[in-house]
């Protein structure tokens, strides 16, 4: 068995902007000890010339776009968790790391019921006020970290609070 099967493979899901930096920021703290794979949104390109670590690219749709009708959304949503079930099983992770982005909710949501770990990192904008993504991912992850004390004694006091990916 070689070195690269050996080590965690986990996935890991950029969003766009923000979440990406913080994630990017993340897997170069942890550095190329694990077996990344990355699942990106279709319609974005810059997340990719971002990562650091190689690994396998999966692409999926974007689940919502700024204005649309809530059918739209959930054909949408429904599209991506159909995505996010060939993108598990091919990628087979026992981690999913992800910081709140809209495309990975269904991928964590399916990877939870398929007894794969989840890594949540609320994103480090929300100081007071907890993101959708949070909301829901509280729930159902097994490591939940928040960036900021005071999310974490006003919102989510079972989160880990380990500082800032802003540095």
């Amino acid at each position: 068995m070689s070195d690269a099967e050996k080590r965690l493979r986990v996935l890991v899901v950029l969003g766009e902007g923000g979440h990406t930096v913080e994630m990017i920021h993340l897997l170069d703290l942890l550095g190329p000890r694990y077996d990344y794979h990355y699942m990106l949104v279709k319609e974005e390109g810059l997340s990719e010339k971002k990562i650091s670590i190689p690994g396998p690219i999966y692409r999926c749709n974007r689940p919502q776009w700024k204005v649309e009708s809530h059918l739209k959304v959930g054909w949408r949503y429904l599209r991506l968790t159909w995505q996010s079930l060939r993108v598990l099983l091919r990628a087979r992770p026992r981690a999913i790391l992800h910081s709140g982005p809209g495309i990975a909710i269904p991928v964590a949501t399916l990877g939870k019921l398929f007894g794969i770990k989840i890594i949540y990192v609320e994103n480090g904008a929300r100081v007071h006020h907890p993101s959708l993504s949070g909301r829901w991912m509280y729930r159902i992850a097994d490591l939940f970290f928040v960036q900021w004390p005071e999310l974490q004694s006003e919102v989510f006091p079972g989160a880990i609070y380990a500082g800032s990916l802003h540095g």
